[in-house]
Formats: C-alpha cells, sequence, structure tokens
C-alpha cells in the first residue's frame, strides 16, 4: 500500500447530501422571513461547519439573534430530514470495503457536526469502517485548522507519509498541507473549483481512483 491510514471527508466525499443541505437551510430561510435561496448558492457556502452555513445562508443584514435561532431551527430541521434525499455517491461502499480487506485504516474528519456525522453513517450501514469519527464541534477549532488531522495520525500511530487525506474542496487540501500530509481532491464533490487555488497532492473523478491511490503502488518513470 501506498498509504496505511485514510482519513475522509464527509459532505461531497463519502455522501451526496447537497439537497438535504438546501433545503434545510431554506426552510431556516422561511423561518425567518426570508424567500428561498438557489441552491447552488447554498452548495457554495458548504464545508466550513454549520455556524458558517447558516450565516452566510442569512445575510449579513441578520441580527445574532436571526443567527442563532436559525442555527437552531437548522440543527433541528436537518435532524429529521438529513436522509431524506442523502446517499453514497458511486463506488463509496465497495472501495470502503476493498480498503479495510487491504488492510487500510479508515477516520472521518469533517467539519459536519459530530452527532450528525456518526448517525448519517451509522444508518447508511457504514460505522464498522472507521475508528474514528470526527466532526467540526468535536475540537476547539475545525478544518482547515490541523489539529484534529494531527490528533487522528497520532492517536492511530501512523507516519504522516503514511496518511491520506481525501476531500472535495481547498479546505480539505489546506488543512492536509497545514498538517504535512498527501492530500487527495475529489472531483465529484461539491467544490471542485475550489481546487485551483489549493490544488491536491492527487487529484480523481471517481472514488475507485482514490481506492487505486491508496492500495496500489506508483508507476515508476
Amino acid at each position: 500500500m501506498r498509504f496505511d491510514l485514510l482519513i475522509l471527508d464527509l459532505d461531497g466525499t463519502l455522501i451526496d447530501s447537497k439537497l438535504d443541505l438546501a433545503l434545510a437551510v431554506n426552510a431556516t430561510r422561511t423561518n425567518t422571513g426570508m424567500d428561498p435561496m438557489a441552491h447552488e448558492i447554498i452548495y457554495s457556502y458548504v464545508g466550513n461547519g454549520a455556524p458558517m452555513l447558516i450565516q452566510r445562508s442569512l445575510g449579513p443584514s441578520a441580527t445574532e439573534q436571526q443567527a442563532e435561532e436559525g442555527l437552531l431551527f437548522f440543527y433541528q430541521y436537518y435532524r429529521d430530514h438529513m436522509l431524506d434525499n442523502t446517499y453514497l455517491y458511486p463506488g463509496v461502499r465497495e472501495g470502503l470495503d476493498r480498503l479495510l480487506e487491504g488492510g487500510s485504516r479508515l477516520a472521518v474528519l469533517t467539519n459536519k457536526p459530530v452527532r450528525f456525522s456518526g448517525e448519517i453513517i451509522d444508518r447508511l450501514d457504514l460505522g464498522t469502517h472507521f475508528e474514528r469519527i470526527y466532526g467540526g464541534n468535536s475540537f476547539d477549532t475545525k478544518k482547515p485548522d490541523p489539529y484534529g488531522l494531527n490528533l487522528l495520525v497520532s492517536e492511530l500511530d501512523t507516519p504522516k507519509d503514511r496518511a491520506l487525506m481525501v476531500g472535495d474542496s481547498w479546505v480539505d487540501t489546506l488543512t492536509a498541507r497545514n498538517a504535512g500530509i498527501t492530500s487527495c481532491g475529489v472531483t465529484y464533490g461539491l467544490q471542485p473549483e475550489t481546487f485551483e487555488e489549493h490544488p491536491p497532492d492527487i487529484l480523481v473523478d471517481h472514488f475507485d481512483a482514490v481506492v487505486a491511490a491508496v492500495l496500489e503502488a506508483p508507476t515508476l518513470a
């Protein structure tokens, strides 16, 4: 194997959750007295955690009280509807099985609240695949701060040159760079255009290619 430990983002990497997130955001806007927002705009706000998602979605005119109440409403609504339209990306389940069979160790590091992350993973029957699941409220800081990534490498006793961080946006590639870990970007997720500013070490179009990047030795020139 090229890597022993695979650390994965959740939204946009393992699961396509964008529609449920957009519907929850627009329910929050409606509850606050605002008109719905275009889904594509909401998708561009995903990746920095729920508080930032709601803050950006309500806009600068929202008061601090509206933002706080909006976040609480969002949490309640999303908890009840977070798997209405959410599913695994093609090849993810089979790929994770192959990685485990090949001896890889797996963990999730996401900016999504850890309670929601763990429940989604369990309800999609992937709970036994991961040794650790850390979310945006697991620590005092979120990605791209490298704290969570460094902690996972330490807890799972893996040299940094044997670890790979996989994600769908600049947040993940910058997190990996800040931790001194190899990054892999997936183009099928929510924000592949952000790789232009923070390019990953490895860029793939399908989860099968993530598996290959981990299990197959690089081709020598």
